[in-house]
């Protein structure tokens, strides 16, 4: 039987949709062809400027809030967060006065009248559901609350032969990337829901990104500009220099994506220079509906993003296990699939991604506060820039071991350049980080700082 006979066997054993696996095999045909998915920089040019979302003039805005009853907020919400420890969906985790992500987002929907709908995974599904119970007003006609992305094979680098597990076969299989999103919506037929329903605008955002919130005003730039697909961008810093960037493509003009995993060895340096490659991908999207379904039958389903190749070994916690291919493919490389495709550059609050427990301490603290409209923004009080945290990961990298040393919250960091932690430390109640803060403890033993205490400078143990 050929390769892809074959794979195609064990994919609709998995029940999995015909043009889900039409579009793996797509990309399987890619690999199989000697392609690898990278994007070199002779290729490609910088992006000067772009339309900004903080001067979009009134009358726009207007545009934007007329179409509002049109517009749905998509969230991707399929992470377990096992970066951070996590065993659940990530955005069932507290995060801001004792509310989850998911709290917030939904009560973001109730606040906006825009209906919510969720990507979830098979393993967020049944979580996530069960909390947004207490939501009934949610739900709004016959529109599901959520859809399920797909699942694809790993494949063996040795013969690209779809990888087996008898230990555990879930490890055979692994997420496509959130370019999923497009092809699910098909399969699923809720592309086709909500086009009969009278829906023409989505706004795509991850659900760890509180920032992401509905904008009116860039909504009605969309509309005002006739553009299909608008990305959303923010200016890279070095912290960014390892995400993806937005740049255009020499042969045809359009706009692309490249993500670090697309990116060879020799370009690295110009793919890490922030002021060659000033805008990195938020991964918050607008999107036409009636151009996307009009696209994929146009295309017989498959939207032919760009492919990712990672190589990672079948089973992640084991090195030594066998090497495999995860094809994968980014929502925001869709931009140079829609003709007329555009980018907007945003301001830092609308990207507040919460990756690692130091951005969630970040947030937790009252660098943050929550507003009456359910947004989550940096706290006006505070005068200096983002505070930077870091964290000894050997104490602090997964949430059950950074609350055990925040028993009694966060302490307050409004007036708290950055914190710096070395070694274990627990902090008491209503302890106060002032200007620079080193605290290194070389003892094996940890210590606590007293309820109380203002920190400032450097404390060693």
């Amino acid at each position: 039987m050929p390769q892809s006979a074959e794979i195609r066997a064990r994919m609709q054993a998995e029940h999995l949709p015909d043009i889900a696996i039409d579009t793996f095999l797509h990309y399987h045909a890619q690999l199989a062809a000697g392609e690898t998915g990278l994007m070199h920089e002779a290729d490609l040019a910088p992006v000067e400027n772009l339309p900004d979302a903080e001067i979009i003039p009134a009358a726009v805005a207007a545009m934007g809030a007329a179409a509002l009853p049109k517009t749905i907020s998509l969230k991707l919400n399929g992470g377990l967060g096992t970066g951070m420890g996590l065993a659940k969906a990530k955005s069932l985790l507290p995060v801001k006065n004792d509310l989850t992500f998911l709290d917030i987002i939904a009560r973001q929907a109730q606040s906006t009248g825009v209906p919510l709908l969720l990507m979830n995974s098979f393993s967020t599904r049944d979580d996530t559901l069960a909390a947004l119970a207490e939501y009934p007003d949610l739900q709004k006609g016959d529109l599901p609350l959520d859809f399920l992305q797909h699942k694809v094979p790993k494949l063996l680098q040795s013969n690209l032969a779809a990888a087996t597990w008898p230990q555990n076969e879930d490890l055979a299989w692994c997420p496509p990337g959130h370019g999923d999103l497009y092809t699910a919506l098909l399969t699923s037929g809720l592309l086709e829901k909500l086009l009969e329903h009278g829906y023409e605008y989505a706004f795509v955002s991850n659900s760890d990104n509180l920032g992401a919130v509905i904008d009116a005003a860039i909504l009605g730039h969309m509309i005002a500009e006739d553009i299909p697909f608008l990305m959303e961008v923010a200016d890279r810093t070095p912290a960014d220099k390892k995400g993806g960037h937005l740049a255009r493509r020499i042969a045809d003009g359009r706009l692309v994506l490249r993500e670090i995993a697309q990116c060879p060895a020799d370009s690295f340096g110009a793919f890490q220079d922030i002021t060659r490659h000033r805008y990195f991908n938020t991964n918050s999207l607008w999107l036409h509906l009636p151009t996307l379904q009009h696209v994929l039958q146009e295309n017989d389903g498959i939207l032919g993003l760009p492919m990712i190749r990672n190589g990672k070994t079948l089973d992640p916690r084991d090195p030594d296990s066998v090497k495999v291919w995860q094809l994968e493919t980014a929502m925001g490389s869709a931009i140079e699939v829609f003709a007329g495709a555009d980018a907007i550059r945003v301001p830092p609050t609308r990207f507040a991604p919460i990756k690692r427990c130091s951005d969630l301490l970040d947030v937790r603290s009252d660098n943050f506060v929550l507003t009456d409209d359910h947004r989550v923004v940096p706290n006006p009080e505070r005068t200096l820039g983002r505070c930077v945290i870091t964290l000894d990961d050997r104490y602090y990298k997964f949430v059950d071991d950074l609350e055990m040393r925040f028993p009694q919250g966060p302490p307050s960091l409004r007036a708290c350049a950055s914190l710096t932690i070395e070694g274990d430390v627990t902090f008491g109640a209503a302890v106060v980080a002032t200007g620079n803060v080193a605290l290194n403890n070389e003892n094996d033993e940890g210590v606590t700082i007293p309820s109380g205490e203002v920190l400032s400078g450097v404390c060693r143990w």
